[in-house]
Order: C-alpha cells, then sequence, then structure tokens
C-alpha cells in the first residue's frame, strides 16, 4: 500500500473521528424522548414496540421521528432485496465484499479493524443505513457452528480488543453499530431450542467482556439472541437485560430481539427489551388485551420504547442527513481495505519451504473453489449475504499470475497430479447462519486432498472456511497448508500474491483447529448425538419452539483453555501463523510495582525479507485458588520489521489484568502471590517467563 493512500486514510478517519460518535448526552436525550414519547397516541406508542417492514424501527416522521433502516454487514452491507415496503430506502447498487470478521480477527491489528470498520460504515451512509447490525462479538467455542466466520475467536481479549476498535471506528462514520447476540450463543444447531447453561464466572471472565468492550466503546444497540440462558430466552430474559446488560455493564442504550427470538408479550413488555424485531403478527393484538385485563399499563409501554426513541436522538439518526452518495466514490478505497485484510489475515500453518513458488512452474489447479470467490451461503435471508463486485476468482489470479505455465483440471487423474511441478488443492466449507456442519470436509473434497498428497509430494493445501475444519488424514503430507477463510471480493489475489511472495503471511489463527472433533470441548458439552445430526440438518423448523431443550454447557474451557487444561496437542494452537521470514525475541525485562507492571522485549527480523510478528503475552497464576487455565491472553502486538531490524515491544499490565471472577462476593478478586507472565508467538509457543509478585490488598 502506497504512502499517499495511507495518509488519505489517515486524514479521513481523523475528519470523521472530529465529527464525534454519540450527539447528545444520555440524560438529556432521554428527557428529549419523553417530549417525544408525551406527543404520541397510544396507537402509535404500540407500534414502537415492533420493528417495520422486517429491518426498520418504526417512526412518526411527522412528529421528527424518521423511521431507521437496519443492514446486516456481517462482512460487507447485505443489500436487502426482500424488504415488504420497497417505498422505504433507496437501495446501494453494489457494495463490497470485504473479508469475513474471523479472517479480520487473524490480522491481529486492531487499526485495520479500523479502517474496515470504517468502511463498512462509510457504505451505510451511503446507502441510508443508521444501524448496522454488528458487530458479532460471540465467543468461538464449536468449530462446526454455521456463524463463527462472524464472530472474532475464541479469546475474550483478542475479541473485545477488535470490537471496541470496530465499535469506535464505524460509529465514527455516523452509523450506529449494534453488539450481537446476548449472549452465549455459540451454537446454531436447533437455535430456537438450545438453553447455554452458563454460570456466574463463565459468564464473566469469557462470554462478558466483548460486549463490555463495545458497550465502553460506546455501543449505540445491543441485540439479544435465539437461544435460553439458564433457562429462559435471552429476548426476555430479565436478569440478562435489566441487571447484567443495563445494571453491570451499564448499557444505556435501545435492546432488540434478534429476528423472532421472543415468545411472551408480557415478559416482552416487561423483561427489558426495547423493541420486537421484525415483531410478530399478533404482539399488537395481545399487548391491547394485556392492557385490557390491566396485566400492563401504558407507562409499561412507555418504559419499553423510551430506550428506542432515546437511542437515535443520543446519536444523532433523527437529524443526520439520509444518504451520503459522494461517499460512493470510495469504492476504489474500500476494494484496498478489503485486499489489506486479506493480506494480513492469510494464516499459512505449514510451509517445508516450497513457498513462495517462482513464476513459470507447471502448476496443476483443482478443487472446489475454482470459479467462484469462497463465502458464506447465498441465501439472501442470511445475514452475511454479500455478493461483491470486481470479484477475482482464485482461477483469474493464478491465471493472471503464472499465465500458461497454469492448468486447471477439474477431476485430475492420478497421473496428472504426479506430472505437475506443484499441485494447489482447494478445499473448504460453505458456512451460514442456522446451519451447523461437520467438522470433517465434504467426502470429495477429503478423497481429492489424500489423491493429490499421495501422488504428488509439492502438493499445497488452501483452506476456506469459516471455522476449524479436520485436516488430520493428509495435514503430515501436504507440503504446504493455507487458511484462506472467506477473504471477500479480492482476497483469492491476496491469497495468489502470498503464494508468489508479492506479500509475506502474517495472519495468526484466532481459534484453535483441533486434530479431532472429539477433542474439542464442544463435544464434551454438545447433547449427546447431536454431531450426527448435520448432514440434512435444518436448524430443525425456524418458527417453532420445541416442548424440550438442548442444553449446553458453557464453561471457562473454552479453545486453548480446554486444550491445555486436558494436555490434548491440538493440530494448530491459537495464535499460530507462519511467515516467510524468522523473527527472534531477547529476554524480555519487566518493571513490577504493587498494582501494574511494565514488561519490555526486543523482537528483531533474523530473516532475509520484510516481514509482521505478532508478540502474545499471556499470564496464569502459579498457586490459583481455584482452577485457572494455564494461560490466558492479556496483550499483543503487531510488529512489522525489515530484514536484519530489530525494535522494542512494550506491554503494561494492571493488576485488574490477574483477576479472576469470585462467585463468593459476585466481583473481581486478585489472589496473592505469583503470577507467570509468558511471552511468546502462539499459545503453544511461550519463549520465556517472568514471575510478578502481587502482595495482599492493604484494607
Amino acid at each position: 500500500m502506497n504512502r499517499k493512500y495511507i495518509l488519505l486514510c489517515l486524514m479521513t478517519a481523523g475528519c470523521i473521528c472530529a465529527a464525534g460518535q454519540q450527539k447528545v448526552g444520555w440524560d438529556e436525550a432521554y428527557r428529549e424522548a419523553d417530549v417525544k414519547i408525551a406527543e404520541l397516541t397510544l396507537d402509535e406508542k404500540l407500534h414502537f414496540m415492533r420493528g417495520y417492514s422486517l429491518f426498520f424501527f418504526y417512526g412518526v416522521p411527522e412528529k421528527g421521528i424518521p423511521y431507521l433502516y437496519h443492514s446486516d454487514a456481517t462482512q460487507g452491507i447485505n443489500i436487502r432485496r426482500n424488504l415488504p415496503d420497497t417505498t422505504m430506502v433507496r437501495q446501494l447498487e453494489r457494495s463490497t465484499a470485504f473479508p469475513c470478521p474471523l479472517m479480520l480477527a487473524a490480522t491481529f491489528n486492531p487499526d485495520l479493524t479500523r479502517r474496515y470498520a470504517i468502511a463498512v460504515g462509510e457504505e451505510c451512509r451511503a446507502g441510508g443505513v443508521e444501524v448496522l447490525l454488528g458487530p458479532g462479538v460471540n465467543i468461538t467455542r464449536n468449530s462446526q457452528c454455521g456463524r463463527n466466520f462472524e464472530y472474532f475467536g475464541e479469546d475474550p481479549h483478542l475479541s473485545s480488543v477488535m470490537t471496541a476498535a470496530y465499535v469506535r471506528a464505524i460509529q465514527s462514520t455516523g452509523t450506529a453499530a449494534c453488539l450481537k447476540h446476548f449472549i452465549c450463543n455459540g451454537t446454531e444447531f436447533y437455535r430456537r431450542r438450545s438453553n447455554s447453561v452458563v454460570d456466574e464466572r463463565a459468564l464473566h471472565e469469557i462470554y462478558l467482556p466483548p460486549f463490555k468492550a463495545g458497550i465502553d466503546a460506546g455501543a449505540a444497540y445491543v441485540m439479544t439472541s435465539y437461544n435460553q440462558v439458564n433457562g429462559e430466552w435471552a429476548g426476555q430474559n430479565s436478569y440478562l437485560i435489566n441487571e447484567l446488560l443495563r445494571g453491570e455493564l451499564g448499557f444505556r442504550g435501545c435492546v432488540m430481539s434478534d429476528w423472532s427470538s421472543v415468545y411472551d408479550t408480557e415478559k416482552v413488555v416487561k423483561n427489558g427489551v426495547n423493541t420486537e424485531m421484525p415483531g410478530r403478527k399478533e404482539l399488537l393484538s395481545e399487548v391491547k388485551t394485556l392492557l385490557a385485563a390491566g396485566r400492563i399499563t401504558e407507562e409499561d409501554i412507555n418504559r419499553m420504547i423510551r430506550p428506542s426513541i432515546a437511542t437515535g436522538i443520543a446519536f444523532g439518526l433523527y437529524e443526520r442527513k439520509k444518504y451520503l452518495p459522494e461517499w460512493l466514490d470510495k469504492y476504489p478505497q474500500h476494494e484496498q481495505t478489503a485486499y489489506d485484510v486479506a493480506a494480513e489475515g492469510i494464516v499459512l500453518l505449514k510451509n517445508n519451504g516450497i513457498l513462495p513458488l517462482r513464476t513459470g512452474r507447471k502448476i496443476l489447479l483443482t478443487g472446489r473453489f475454482l470459479h467462484e470467490v469462497p463465502r458464506t451461503g447465498d441465501n439472501p435471508a442470511a445475514s452475511a449475504a454479500v455478493k461483491g463486485y470486481n470479484n477475482v476468482t482464485l482461477a483469474e489470479a493464478m491465471y493472471d499470475m503464472n499465465g500458461d505455465a497454469l492448468s486447471i483440471v477439474e477431476k485430475p487423474t492420478s497421473a496428472q497430479l504426479a506430472a505437475a511441478d506443484v499441485v494447489l488443492v482447494s478445499a473448504g466449507t460453505i458456512d451460514m447462519e442456522s446451519f451447523e456442519r461437520p467438522f470433517a470436509l465434504p467426502r470429495q473434497e477429503e478423497q481429492l486432498i489424500r489423491r493429490a498428497v499421495e501422488a504428488n509430494p509439492n502438493t499445497i493445501v488452501l483452506v476456506n472456511s469459516g471455522s476449524g475444519v479436520r485436516m488430520t488424514s493428509w495435514n503430515d503430507k501436504a507440503a504446504a497448508v493455507i487458511y484462506g477463510w472467506y477473504p471477500g471480493q479480492n482476497g483469492m489475489k491476496a491469497i495468489v500474491d502470498m503464494l508468489f511472495g508479492q506479500l509475506n503471511p502474517s495472519g495468526k489463527l484466532p481459534m484453535t483447529i483441533e486434530r479431532e472433533f472429539k477433542d474439542s470441548p464442544a463435544k464434551n458439552t454438545m447433547p449427546a448425538g447431536a454431531e450426527f445430526y448435520h448432514e440434512a440438518y435444518r436448524a430443525y423448523n425456524e418458527n417453532l419452539i420445541s416442548v424440550y431443550d438442548v442444553n449446553y454447557d458453557e464453561s471457562v474451557w473454552v479453545g486453548y483453555r480446554w486444550y491445555d487444561s486436558k494436555a490434548i496437542r491440538p493440530l494448530y494452537p491459537f495464535g499460530f501463523g507462519l511467515s516467510y521470514t524468522t523473527f527472534a525475541l531477547s529476554r524480555p525485562q519487566i518493571q513490577a510495582e504493587h498494582h501494574s507492571a511494565k514488561i519490555q522485549v526486543v523482537l528483531t527480523n533474523t530473516g532475509e525479507r520484510k516481514g509482521s510478528e505478532v508478540v502474545q503475552l499471556y499470564i496464569s497464576e502459579k498457586n490459583p485458588a481455584v482452577p485457572r487455565p494455564e494461560k490466558e491472553l492479556k496483550a499483543f502486538r503487531k510488529v512489522e520489521l525489515e530484514s536484519g531490524k530489530k525494535t522494542s515491544v512494550e506491554f503494561e499490565l494492571n493488576r485488574q489484568d490477574l483477576a479472576v471472577w469470585d462467585v463468593n462476593s459476585h466481583g473481581w478478586k486478585v489472589n496473592p502471590g505469583e503470577y507467570v507472565i509468558g511471552i511468546g508467538t502462539s499459545s503453544a509457543d511461550i519463549a520465556y517467563s517472568l514471575i510478578w509478585n502481587i502482595k495482599e490488598e492493604e484494607k
């Protein structure tokens, strides 16, 4: 990326941020909301309790409350062609297909996350979108979950850092962010029947941190989840919404339900949700019946809709210009951002020296994603469906790089595989909302990869998927393995540039890839037999609630925390990723005081190429009073260095970074004793460890 483009991005971001995020303080916004509510008729108030035309907050424009349009934008703006009222918004003709958020998380780069979110926010502004239904901040705990690609991975610290950067950036454009899905929504398997059984400690240590980070960053909206939490549906759960979200986390914005995820009208009115989306047909009639019976009052309705209107006021959504068509000129910048995210999010898992390739070698290209861009399913009802424009396929990118030396063979024979200088096999999955899929790749893909690695030792496997897949049967025999996620409209060009050394891979895994699904923490908490449903599974019946629950036990043992605790060696650990160059860490130095510590380590590029490394800091308690993970990520820095250069990387920790949630006092607690600070380049590669002694807190 050239210097002029970097300068332009910085200038644009600076101008946008100067405009601010929240326009009106909360107290004033609520006072103004009360004035507007007093002017509404009862019938108008009832309509504010539910959405309009699938993707709008209700409005009364003549009373200063316009309708507000929502858009899904997990990996770009979902251009809705299925709105019942097509007159409500002037849709974009196109939107940029960005890499999926899990690939964004693989960059370990908060600055790139800001650019990504600003680009999405700018397209929202150009297309009249007031509320972005994102970011998704659920924790990845099950590799088969069909929505993992929409989230930021398995670690609460990484997810929190990315969430905060995303929220601040997108709201700097004047687009309001909506954190989703609150909370413990870690599976798509029977999502309208599932019950997440979670204890207080796991909630606070694993599942709440990304939401807290987003709320602290100023998020305007929160969306509840489909699942039950400890026996009550999240969207009508008073403890979750009133005590946890509003009370403990201090959220003052609007809470909306996920689409068709609540069922008890009286609870909906009283238990904290502010808008039921998109709204059941029977909602208004049931509200009138409850009013007539004295089960609810008009004041209950006022209280329900008040945060929705106050949030529109607080973020200037009622006053802002609906469309900014001049921002359509930013598409080239957005394409560049999409490419840059893909370039930094590619994870090189294995390389026996075959990479980077040189042009002119006879390369046989085969496999799944040759002539299509890997992405989630194209069902327009799914939240993440984005078609993009100027899409570049793997076949096109490979031909542009390697010309006539490339042969594309859909069904190669063993002889053809053996005759090639290099075989590149494309494999992967198509994940999407309301689906889960097997951990194993489709049978034909698995068989093709195994034939290729047996026939030709120079076989490179490229996996494009929304989460982890089984690679155990062929990983050891492949010459190189690349994880390319869902890379967006021009991400295949970035992958090919990486293959041929035009760029140096620097992505790191934001989740663990297990050897077998039986090793996974999800396998040990899923209901018996659940994994056998996937081949013909279609999320049961999306419109019905079962008379029984599918229970999932959530705990602090998620991802690498689980594998460490069980001494299970995964295929590839959290935080892992290779480069074309090499790096070395010096022995770190620590300056520790009672409440804080500064850690300094020198990173040196000892190889022959410019490249980037992610220095990762983990902590653990040496003699914990309660079972704790062997290590927990608490800080990271991505650093780019020229060959032979070195730089000092500094981290600061405070006492809170050492805390555990105490279920007895219902608060954070730091036990006195020794804490180990580990510095390394993945959760399984800790180069050095330091001790920080913590004394008893003076009373």
